[in-house]
């Protein structure tokens, strides 16, 4: 494995086991040329269905793009890293247990909002915001009432 510091391309593993409840390897390096150490996770290549985007495009699911979208909403909240990829392993349990070829996009967006939902009301009224493309500020106050009614 390539180090991440260095470059160099071998690194040693020093400690293996296994994570979230078994379906994730967690692996810690070291660099045989640098002897920094680093993490990597090795999990089964699944076969998700793919995203439908809205303007028709089909594209092989992304689970950095979905974590990566969560942690931008979830930026100065008090959700941790763990909380984010936990939501992010939900999602695919989801999308493996569909059983769809294809899954709109649309979808996974509601399912990313009703984790965040349920997880901090600021991230997911970020999130929503972006997602939703409000027009204007009494889309998104109605989104903020039916909030405060649940």
């Amino acid at each position: 494995m390539k180090c991440p510091f260095c470059g160099h391309p071998d690194s040693k593993v020093v400690d293996s086991r296994p994570d979230k409840g078994g379906a994730v390897i967690r692996r810690r390096r070291e660099c045989e040329e640098c002897a920094r150490r680093f993490t990597t996770y090795e999990r089964v290549e699944e076969m998700l269905p793919l995203v439908c985007k809205k303007d028709g495009r089909r594209e092989h699911f992304d689970r950095m793009k979905v974590v990566s979208g969560i942690k931008k909403a979830c930026e100065k909240r008090p959700v941790s890293v763990e909380d984010i990829e936990r939501m992010a392993d939900r999602l695919e349990t989801r999308l493996q247990e569909c059983g769809e070829r294809e899954v709109p996009a649309s979808r996974i967006g509601e399912w990313i909002m009703n984790e965040l939902h349920a997880v901090d009301q600021v991230a997911y009224v970020r999130f929503a915001s972006v997602y939703r493309s409000f027009k204007d500020i009494n889309e998104f106050m109605v989104e903020l009432q039916d909030l405060l009614k649940k």
